[in-house]
């Protein structure tokens, strides 16, 4: 009998053992993948503007570092917008139907439609402007609610543009501010502010998409602008070659808080030192796993650049007859020539 009992026993395991391999083989592959992590990545550019070594690019290297391996332990769900803001809504609740466990996207206009589609997946911000005085934190320290990330305070930085300028061309008395009204106001109020003091009058030339470019210099030239200070803002980013041609063929001295300006052929830039790997999207890649790993983004600080760099171009100032001063080259980081 003892025999017998323990011959049942054994069929009965083998039975259970092969029903519970029926049931793992006959998992869907999507739930399959779905165990590995998967991050909803959405910029606002065109993927074809999208370098090899861009933001991506500095991405992946930021989550290789942690040692993720893409399409093994993590995958990526890849959107662009194209340029397009009205595409954001609907690209952000395509990436929250898939049921991604993070979403990194940048700017202003990326955090909103994130932010519009859940309020429970984290958001990753790779780097925005002035996170907190656009309302998407709490504060800096305390983010709150689902959203943290890096934000650059562009109204800490507005003024020092406007007194590099003044430096480079002190008799000037007319500056045109370049703004994208789609993004934070809080640069443009600094900038008004130190405006007197620096002894200029401040002229606003507000854009909202790449077609607002050619007027808005046109309308400073006309009013006999001097020198031009550009705000921050992706969009403005994402087109400093024609940013930085304009600026040449209309003679205005021009600065912008992002290197890639003074290298794309504009006079100068001072920004946030885009090497540095604790500040954009390799540092975005830290905040990801951290959240795969339990730690909730409210509990994360949102985090500012601590490294800047001053970037000259002598020959944009050789195009528009400038003479920049000896001791502003000494204090330059990099000096084009």
């Amino acid at each position: 009998m003892r025999g017998f009992e323990l011959k049942l026993k054994t069929h009965k395991i083998a039975a259970l053992a092969s029903v519970a391999m029926l049931l793992c083989f006959s998992v869907p592959a999507d739930a399959q993948l779905n165990k590995i992590p998967r991050v909803g990545f959405v910029r606002l550019t065109r993927q074809a503007d999208e370098p090899r070594q861009g933001r991506l690019g500095e991405f992946r290297q930021g989550l290789r570092d942690l040692g993720y391996t893409e399409g093994q332990n993590i995958i990526l769900e890849l959107r662009w917008a194209e340029e397009r803001r009205d595409r954001l809504s609907e690209i952000m609740a395509e990436i929250t139907r898939l049921r991604v466990d993070v979403i990194v996207t940048h700017g202003p206009s990326g955090v909103r439609a994130a932010k519009e589609a859940t309020n429970s997946i984290p958001i990753v911000v790779a780097r925005m402007d002035d996170a907190d005085v656009a309302g998407f934190v709490a504060s800096l320290a305390r983010p709150g609610g689902n959203l943290t990330g890096l934000s650059f305070q562009t109204g800490q930085v507005s003024g020092k543009l406007l007194d590099l300028l003044k430096e480079a061309r002190p008799r000037i008395s007319r500056v045109a501010a370049l703004w994208d009204a789609t993004g934070t106001a809080s640069q443009l109020r600094t900038l008004r502010e130190a405006s007197p003091s620096a002894g200029v009058q401040l002229q606003v030339l507000e854009v909202r998409s790449v077609k607002d470019f050619d007027s808005a210099f046109k309308t400073g030239s006309k009013a006999s602008a001097e020198g031009l200070v550009i705000l921050g803002s992706p969009l403005l980013t994402n087109n400093v070659p024609q940013l930085a041609a304009l600026a040449t063929t209309h003679q205005l001295p021009a600065i912008y808080f992002n290197r890639r300006f003074a290298e794309a052929g504009g006079l100068m830039a001072y920004g946030p030192d885009e090497s540095d790997p604790s500040w954009g999207y390799r540092r975005a890649a830290v905040y990801v796993d951290k959240i795969l790993n339990g730690t909730k983004p409210a509990d994360l600080p949102v985090e500012q650049p601590t490294r800047f760099e001053f970037v000259i171009n002598l020959k944009a100032a050789k195009k528009i007859g400038l003479t920049i001063p000896p001791n502003m080259l000494t204090r330059a980081d990099r000096v084009i020539k």
